[in-house]
């Protein structure tokens, strides 16, 4: 995906609200999944990170876009924006 698009999908992302909460357990299989069936719904779904969430940020951004073979737009605080 060039700069372009990912400014463009930036953009649009700032109207979205989460959709999708990642809690202590991290990443598992549950929320992989969920993520999947919204991309199928929607291109592009913005994720939050819970505090109680171990993990470093960008690490599961990350791990959300590989689990899910989605792009990872941005990660900013604790949001997450994939896009498939």
């Amino acid at each position: 995906m060039d700069a372009k698009n990912i400014r463009r999908l930036r953009t649009e992302a700032q109207a979205l609200k989460a959709t999708l909460h990642v809690g202590k357990d991290g990443v598992t299989e549950e929320v992989a999944t969920e993520l999947i069936r919204q991309l199928k719904k929607s291109r592009l779904v913005k994720v939050r990170l819970r505090p109680s969430s171990e993990m470093d940020r960008a690490e599961a951004g990350r791990e959300l876009a590989r689990a899910s073979s989605s792009t990872l737009v941005e990660v900013r605080g604790r949001t997450a924006v994939l896009s498939r």
